[in-house]
């Protein structure tokens, strides 16, 4: 029964982090994007996002955050939210969902404790500005 069941694996969709800069903090912060580099559009997109991990010796982690898209078109990108200062010392997970024709495709992108700063960057495709890729 498990042989039936195709997981199709994700490929040209992930997930980047970019600094930008915020007027009502008058600072640069960390927004989240989702990044569709494929050739088809994603369909009833579904974005769950959480920190967790362990700071200061306690284990701390943030609510669930949940973002719906009707469609995110190919070559597209798609600002999803902010991440706050505080939380960049935790592991900031993002579970991704969506459909592509009938097949239903998803997968979890996680930016690990301390890896989103301006020393990780690489130019991140089709926002063409520095940012912390995960694939």
């Amino acid at each position: 029964m498990k042989a039936d069941i195709v997981i199709p694996k994700v490929e040209n969709v992930f997930m980047a982090a970019v600094q930008e800069w915020n007027d009502d903090f008058m600072d640069k912060v960390w927004y989240v994007f989702l990044i569709n580099d494929s050739d088809h559009d994603l369909e009833s997109v579904m974005v769950v996002s959480k920190a967790f991990g362990t700071l200061d010796g306690e284990m701390k982690k943030t609510s669930l955050l949940r973002h719906a898209y009707v469609n995110v078109p190919s070559v597209s990108a798609v600002k999803i939210e902010m991440i706050e200062q505080s939380v960049l010392a935790l592991n900031n997970e993002f579970m991704v969902t969506y459909f592509i024709g009938n097949t239903l495709y998803d997968k979890k992108f996680i930016f690990r404790k301390n890896t989103i700063n301006e020393r990780a960057t690489e130019e991140v495709p089709i926002l063409w500005q520095r940012g912390v890729v995960v694939k």
